[in-house]
C-alpha cells in the first residue's frame, strides 16, 4: 500500500488508556488486531460478558489513528447496496433485512454513547438523502419505489419539507431515520478508556506481520518485536487484509476526502441546519455529503475516491489535491457565505470496499478460532459498532437472537487487482468519482 493517508483531521484524539510496544512472548484468551470502531467494539462487548477473560489489543499504531479516527462522523442506516439493488440483486426480504439491521446499528451506537457517558459530539438528528441533478432525482425515485415495496418507513420530501430543514435549494430527498453526527474519534478513545477500564490490555506500535496456526491450540501472531499466543483472534483490519493476504476476498484499501471549514455566522449555521444535526448526502454514488459541528463549523466529504496501491508519491500528491479542490468547489456552491469561509483541515482515510459492496464478518478459512472484520464499504461507524459485538457474541458461544447478519461470510469476490488490470480498476473508481462531481 502506498504511504499513509494524509492530512491533519479535524478530530482529536483524547486520552488513551497505556499502550507499550508488543516484545518477547505473550499469551491472551482472544487477540484483537486493530484498535479501530470494531476492534474495540469487539473487545468492548467480550470484557462486559465474560469479565475473566484475558483479551490483549494490538495495533499499528493507537486506537483512532486509522479510518475509525478519519471519518466524517456521520451516523445513518445503511449497508451493502442502495435499497433498490439490494432488492434486485438478493431479493426483497433480504434487502429489508439488511436495511433493518443497519437501523439496528445506529440505534446501539446511540445506546453505546449512553452507556460510556462521555462527549463526543453526539447530536441524534435526520439524515437527508437529497439531490440536485437530474440523475439524482431518477436514482431517488428507484429507491422511494423499492423502500416503499418491501415496507420501510424512508419518506419522501418536497424542495418544501428541505427547505424547512436544510437552506440548500434540493430537489428532492428521501428522510433517513435514526440518525446522528458525532465525533468518531472521541468515540473510538472512549471505548478504548472503557476497555482498559475492563482489564483489556493494549499494545500499540505493534503491526501484525504475519498469522500462523499455533503449535499447540490458537492461533500464532507475529510482530515486529515478538508473538503473542491467543486461544482466539480477531482480525479487525479492514483493507490491511490485502497486505496480510488473508484468504478473505478482496477487500480493496480506497483513499477518500474530507474537509472542514472555520465556524459560519449563527444565521448561515441555522439555514444549513446546524441547530437540529441534519447530516445532507447526495443521492449519486460518490457524490459528496456534508454535515454541521457543535462548533458552527462544516464538515465535508465524498466527491473522489483513489486507489492508491501502486501509485507513487508524486501522483498521489496531486490526486489528493485535486480531490480536496473539487471538495471545496462544491462546499462553496451550497450558499453565499460558504464562497468566503476558510477550509481549517483537509484530511484523508482508507476505507474497504468490496466487489459486491457488502461487508465481510466472519471465519477466516483455515484458520480455526479466527475471524476478521472489513469491508464496509464506507458506511463502517454504525456497522462496525456492530460487527464487534456480533464477533464477541460468536466467541463466547452465545446463540444469536434471530437471523445471522445478512452478510456473515468468510470471503468477498475475488478482483484481479494486481498486473495488467489494476489501471482499468483504477480507472473505474476515478470515472465514478468524476460522474458524482459533475451530477450533484
Amino acid at each position: 500500500m502506498t504511504g499513509e493517508p494524509a492530512g491533519t483531521p479535524y478530530w482529536e484524539p483524547s486520552e488513551l488508556p497505556p499502550q507499550p510496544q508488543l516484545h518477547g512472548v505473550v499469551t491472551a484468551d482472544v487477540a484483537v488486531v486493530g484498535a479501530g470502531l470494531a476492534g474495540l467494539s469487539c473487545a468492548y462487548h467480550l470484557a462486559e460478558r465474560a469479565p475473566g477473560l484475558d483479551i490483549a489489543v494490538l495495533d499499528a499504531e493507537q486506537p483512532a489513528a486509522g479510518a475509525s479516527g478519519r471519518g466524517t462522523g456521520l451516523l445513518g442506516p445503511r449497508a451493502g447496496p442502495a435499497v433498490d439493488r439490494a432488492v434486485r440483486r438478493f431479493g426483497p426480504r433480504t434487502a429489508r433485512r439488511m436495511h433493518r439491521a443497519s437501523e439496528r446499528a445506529v440505534r446501539d451506537v446511540l445506546d453505546l454513547c449512553a452507556r460510556l457517558d462521555v462527549p463526543c459530539g453526539l447530536r441524534p438528528g435526520e439524515q437527508l438523502m437529497a439531490t440536485r441533478s437530474a440523475a439524482g432525482l431518477i436514482a431517488l425515485a428507484r429507491r422511494a419505489r423499492a423502500c416503499r415495496d418491501i415496507g420501510l418507513d424512508v419518506p419522501v420530501l418536497t424542495p418544501a419539507g428541505i427547505r424547512d430543514r436544510v437552506g440548500v435549494p434540493y430537489r428532492a430527498a428521501l428522510l433517513h431515520r435514526p440518525a446522528a453526527t458525532l465525533d468518531p474519534a472521541a468515540l473510538t478513545c472512549a471505548l478504548a478508556r472503557a476497555c482498559a477500564d475492563r482489564g483489556v490490555r493494549f499494545y500499540g506500535r505493534s503491526p501484525l506481520l504475519a498469522l500462523r496456526p499455533g503449535d499447540l491450540v490458537g492461533p500464532e501472531l507475529v510482530l515486529p518485536h515478538g508473538r503473542l499466543y491467543a486461544g482466539q483472534a480477531v482480525l479487525a483490519v479492514n483493507s490491511a487484509a490485502q497486505a496480510l493476504d488473508l484468504p478473505v476476498g478482496t477487500v480493496l484499501p480506497v483513499e477518500v476526502y474530507a474537509l472542514a471549514t472555520e465556524p459560519l455566522s449563527a444565521s448561515a449555521y441555522d439555514e444549513l441546519g446546524g441547530r437540529a444535526g441534519h447530516s445532507v448526502v447526495d443521492a449519486v454514488a460518490l457524490a459528496p455529503y456534508f454535515r454541521l459541528l457543535p462548533d458552527r463549523g462544516l464538515v465535508a466529504g465524498g466527491g473522489a475516491a483513489t486507489l492508491p496501491s501502486g501509485l507513487g508519491a508524486p501522483r498521489l500528491r496531486v490526486l489528493r489535491e485535486r480531490a480536496w479542490a473539487g471538495l471545496e468547489r462544491w462546499l462553496r456552491s451550497l450558499h453565499p457565505e460558504l464562497a468566503r469561509v476558510r477550509v481549517s483541515h483537509r484530511w484523508s482515510g482508507r476505507i474497504g470496499m468490496t466487489a459486491d459492496d457488502l461487508p465481510v464478518v466472519g471465519p477466516v478459512p483455515g484458520h480455526e478460532d479466527v475471524w476478521y472484520i472489513g469491508g464496509c464499504c464506507g458506511h463502517g461507524l454504525a456497522l462496525s459498532v456492530a460487527h464487534g459485538a456480533y464477533v464477541a457474541a460468536a466467541l463466547l458461544g452465545e446463540p444469536e437472537e434471530g437471523e445471522p447478519l445478512p452478510w456473515h461470510r468468510s470471503r468477498a469476490p475475488r478482483l484481479p487487482v494486481r498486473g495488467p488490470v489494476r489501471p482499468l480498476l483504477r480507472a473505474y473508481v476515478d470515472t465514478l468519482g468524476s460522474l458524482a462531481r459533475h451530477t450533484c
